[in-house]
């Protein structure tokens, strides 16, 4: 084993290095701009342009499952009419941001983060990108944050389905969308009932003969106008960043609301939910296709604006058919029931594969480190890791709303590291055994599920917690000190902490 040496007085390339040009990247770049300009950063980002899952997902009808006014960044308005905005909308405002306050020039597309090393005598990040053409570089920086989002970007989660091969026509993943595909007047299945599912459904209506919806179970719908009609009156009477600011706590509110209703009066919500269905539906209501076996909320409701979905449906343009996949055959899918769907195009809308950290590989010292043996702390960084933040967003509100919250955060801290001439700061957990687990991701989501044993891990106690309740954190995260007692500034040489395992914290 060979002795490391610190070079006296090296100090690092930057200040920040940011994972990802989405939201999060992008948040975290304007929020350093506005609060600690000050400090050097760059933007990693591997592909070759911003915006992240809004520039990797090209599917028909791609558009927000937020509001935008929650969706937005606190600090710039949502200026356009519909707040529940498509794609292109929304790559269009991350765009603006970026231009208007002179992001650009701080973001290296073309760069994917291979690895990053914690080097605990230097007191920062050695971090390893390359190019497209594999061609390695390398990057010192003494704070790490990651807004790579929560998701494989090269792998979809793909159910097992039988006779695949067989199928005549063309089956596409919604994650990876062909630029040219025709499916004018073609009869389609899309397989799923979720977020992408919903989407997919009606804006293929339009064009294709038929769309079928195939699930396996079915998913709890909300409706509401894809137009904010409070929004854009305030807008015609106030100033654009108050109005924006008023719609922005009332759709935080009434979201908050509901979600804490559906969690405690879950049969009053199902009623509601019920009750709102049938009259969009009409005589197209089926109860076996739109009465799910779980309460709302213990998944992501899915929210359908200005009821498309149900209007296609109703059109004859579209239907929902609950049933369990046979296999897949040379025209379309047999089902268990015994039916046959005859399809030329199938979109397998069956969800996501998580990965934590953007795939990077994670050290310390050359040690590997394994996310899932650390607590979140104050759902931005991580127990007895030096220097490293991260976004999760929310589960049950829009993901901007975190990503807020941890950019503000790291920034004051960053401050106060400024004003203690300190450049190490670690949330240390001695006593793991002293928490109590909680489980945050008790959604009974299947994305959730399978990719559990990826999360750090999260207690009932705020300051090792990943909250799903914003207006509480929103509050925690303005009140509570940054040296709250547990998070410790030091120099490099004085931040030597134990990394306790799994094994240990349990």
């Amino acid at each position: 084993m060979g002795v490391e040496i610190r070079l006296e007085g090296e100090q690092p390339d930057i200040d920040v290095a940011i994972v990802g040009a989405g939201i999060s990247g992008i948040g975290m770049a304007a929020h350093m701009q506005m609060l600690c300009p000050d400090r050097r950063y760059a933007i990693l980002e591997r592909r070759a342009a911003i915006g992240g899952t809004w520039d990797l997902f090209r599917y028909p009808g791609v558009r927000s499952d937020s509001d935008m006014h929650t969706l937005g960044f606190s600090f710039e308005p949502w200026r356009h009419e519909k707040s529940i905005a498509d794609g292109p909308s929304i790559l269009e405002y991350l765009n603006r941001i970026a231009d208007e306050r002179h992001i650009r020039p701080n973001i290296r597309f073309g760069t994917r983060v291979v690895s990053a090393d914690w080097d605990s005598a230097a007191g920062f990040w050695r971090i390893v990108a390359e190019d497209d053409n594999h061609r390695r570089t390398s990057l010192t920086a003494r704070m790490l944050y990651l807004g790579s989002g929560y998701y494989d970007y090269d792998q979809p989660y793909e159910a097992e389905i039988p006779g695949k091969a067989d199928f005549a026509g063309q089956i596409v993943h919604p994650q990876f969308w062909p630029k040219h595909l025709d499916y004018a007047g073609k009869r389609v299945v899309v397989i799923g009932s979720g977020a992408t599912a919903v989407t997919v459904v009606p804006a293929m209506a339009d064009k294709a003969a038929h769309v079928t919806m195939l699930q396996r179970t079915p998913t709890w719908y909300a409706s509401r106008p894809a137009r904010d009609a409070f929004a854009n009156t305030l807008r015609k009477f106030l100033p654009e960043r108050l109005a924006y600011a008023i719609t922005r706590f009332k759709n935080v509110r009434l979201q908050n609301f509901f979600y804490n209703r559906a969690r405690t009066q879950p049969e009053k919500v199902k009623a509601f939910l019920t009750e709102r269905l049938k009259a969009m539906l009409g005589d197209k209501y089926d109860a076996r296709a739109f009465t799910p076996p779980y309460n709302p909320w213990e998944q992501r409701l899915c929210l359908v604006p200005d009821a498309d979905m149900f209007e296609a449906i109703k059109a004859g343009k579209a239907d929902v058919v609950t049933d369990r996949i046979a296999r897949i055959d040379a025209t379309g899918i047999q089902l268990e029931s015994g039916r046959h769907l005859d399809a030329d195009v199938i979109v397998t809308a069956t969800g996501l594969k998580l990965a934590i950290a953007g795939k990077i590989a994670l050290s310390k010292d050359g040690v590997p480190i394994d996310l899932a043996d650390h607590y979140y702390y104050k759902a931005v960084m991580f127990s007895n890791l030096p220097n490293l933040a991260a976004v999760f967003g929310y589960l049950n509100a829009s993901w901007t709303l975190r990503a807020d919250l941890n950019a503000e955060y790291v920034c004051r801290l960053l401050n106060r590291m400024k004003e203690t001439g300190h450049e190490v700061a670690t949330p240390v957990l001695s006593d793991a055994g002293a928490l109590t687990f909680d489980d945050v991701f008790d959604f009974s989501s299947g994305y959730l599920q399978r990719g559990k044993h990826l999360q750090p891990r999260s207690a009932t106690d705020m300051r090792w917690r990943l909250s799903q309740d914003y207006v509480r954190d929103r509050k925690f995260m303005k009140t509570d000190p940054i040296e709250d007692g547990v998070l410790q500034l030091a120099h490099p040489d004085e931040a030597m902490v134990t990394v306790p395992t799994r094994e240990a914290a349990e």
